[in-house]
């Protein structure tokens, strides 16, 4: 790793400088760089100035609470400028962001606190209709968790308002973070396992991904980009970076609104976002009801989920140049398109590797295919993570000399462009969100009635996939979809894992040693046929 590292400086992909730095720099040199906040009918508007000058206060703040180099600071907030603010802030103190999806719900979060030893947590009082505080009281124990901020005006006694990080007269010099290969951001992500994992990144690895990859999407001081990913997720966090280092004006969505989208694009003249199927799908449909004009908006990067060869060629047809792009929270941006390659490439790869990364299709032995074959992708680079919070599970994770293993079977052609072709994890990637089967399954095996269940991805136009559980259920039960929504209410668990569709069987397809046969099930779907 050291020898990689090395190299990555040479060849400039690297920086001595951190993250708190470079955002320091490009407050002086894109003032101007406007960043919107939009949702539930109210905006809010600041330039990249402001925003380093409110995120060293709450930097401050922060320190005054006991917050330090390392520390692990939780950030649960939709994409408001208080999240935004409040992720900054901690980089700026050397402590560690931790960013969560604001839909997780108690269980997830529970987990991602413990997990991570989470000092300080940050969250809403209220969002639109969710009540953050009663979320906190079911969170269960936490041993490391000492201080719980609120963003709003309900903050019972005991909590800490964040307004009052923001006015505790202390500011912090971003100056002070030195190390530019230290930890300071941990995402976490949901995988085979029925845990998320926590995915570490540095300074360097998240600031070359904007190096690298900046320039292939052509985004910067002149671009106007939406963002609709959440905060928690990794491409809502590169939406902040990227703004931050290269003054791009961006626009924040709460939450996704295909009608809202489409107004935003017509009113600032966004000409640039990213999004998973569903967001594009739902963004020309409201284009075309409401005749909205999008004609701004030039190229769409479109990921986090299968892609429709005709959805790329419907937004063509519209003006816009869609692109696939291949990544994870693990490594963000291996390979990407652009608005110039042509329109079979971005309608049938997931385009060229980014500077910097490199990329192998191997066999079940770990021995390289030829041009065009198919094999699984592992890949290095100098913006992919350093580890996994928990040691246990870097072990399978690399072949040697840090080629990390994706579980995504692809093929490279003679190009260099990049095709996924199949997944080996056995994960739902519902809407741009992967989900882990086993985590769903074992929610349903709680369930008195369920005597087994296997839990795969059913085809979706608009989502990409929706989760099916298909279920044994025991002899003299009753089992129905409402009462599965029900019990994993119950179990607090977030919306978007509980099925949506329920298919009950005698038995399921196994091979010779017993395993359920996942592809013989997704196969019945795609089909139509029903399971037996």
């Amino acid at each position: 790793m050291a020898a990689l590292r090395s190299s990555w400086y040479q060849q400039g992909l690297y920086l001595p400088e951190t993250l708190p730095q470079l955002m320091a720099k490009a407050a002086r040199r894109y003032p101007r760089a406007q960043a919107v906040f939009t949702g539930d009918g109210h905006s809010s508007l600041a330039d990249l100035e402001t925003i380093d000058a409110r995120a060293r206060a709450v930097a401050g703040g922060l320190a005054g609470a006991g917050v330090g180099p390392g520390d692990r600071v939780a950030v649960q907030l939709p994409n408001w400028i208080e999240g935004l603010i409040t992720v900054q802030a901690v980089l700026y103190l050397g402590a560690v962001a931790v960013p969560v999806v604001h839909i997780y719900g108690p269980a997830e979060l529970g987990f991602v606190l413990r997990e991570s030893g989470a000092r300080v947590l940050v969250l809403p009082d209220r969002w639109r209709n969710v009540d953050y505080l009663q979320r906190v009281a079911h969170l269960g124990e936490v041993p490391s968790l000492e201080t719980v901020v609120v963003v709003g005006d309900e903050v019972p006694s005991g909590f800490v308002p964040w307004s009052a990080l923001e006015s505790a007269g202390r500011v912090a010099d971003p100056a002070a973070v030195t190390d530019p290969d230290a930890v300071c951001v941990v995402l976490y992500t949901s995988g085979t396992t029925a845990d998320p994992k926590g995915v570490c990144h540095t300074h360097n690895t998240l600031g070359a991904q904007i190096r690298t990859s900046g320039p292939r999407l052509g985004i910067g001081p002149d671009t106007v980009s939406l963002a609709a990913f959440p905060a928690g997720h990794m491409a809502g966090l590169l939406s902040h970076i990227r703004m931050a280092l290269a003054g791009s004006s961006t626009v924040w969505m709460d939450r996704w609104d295909a009608d809202e989208a489409a107004a935003l694009v017509q009113s600032y003249g966004v000409t640039t976002t990213s999004g998973a199927p569903t967001h594009l799908i739902s963004l020309l449909d409201s284009a075309r009801d409401t005749k909205r004009d999008i004609s701004s908006l030039t190229t769409y990067l479109v990921g986090a989920a299968s892609v429709s060869p005709t959805l790329v060629e419907r937004a063509q047809a519209m003006g816009i140049a869609a692109f696939r792009s291949y990544g994870s929270t693990e490594h963000p941006v291996l390979s990407t398109g652009c608005g110039t390659d042509s329109i079979h490439q971005r309608a049938f790869t997931d385009g060229r590797l980014v500077t910097g990364n490199e990329a192998r299709i191997v066999d079940a032995e770990g021995t390289d295919v030829g041009p065009g074959e198919d094999g699984e992708l592992v890949c290095r680079g100098p913006q992919q993570f350093v580890g996994y919070t928990d040691p246990s599970l870097n072990e399978d994770s690399y072949l040697t000399d840090r080629w990390f293993r994706t579980g995504d079977i692809a093929r490279l052609d003679q190009h260099g462009f990049l095709t996924i072709t199949d997944r080996m994890k056995d994960v739902i990637i519902r809407g741009g969100e992967t989900l882990s089967s086993k985590a769903i399954e074992d929610v349903l095996a709680t369930m008195p009635a369920v005597a087994e269940s296997a839990v795969v991805g059913a085809p979706d136009q608009r989502l990409g996939e929706t989760v099916c559980a298909f279920v044994v259920v025991r002899p003299g039960s009753l089992l129905d979809l409402e009462s599965v929504a029900q019990h994993f209410r119950a179990a607090g668990v977030a919306r978007q894992k509980t099925p949506e569709r329920l298919e009950l069987v005698e038995n399921f397809p196994r091979t010779a040693s017993g395993k359920v046969q996942k592809f013989a099930l997704r196969a019945q779907l795609r089909g139509g046929a029903a399971a037996t």
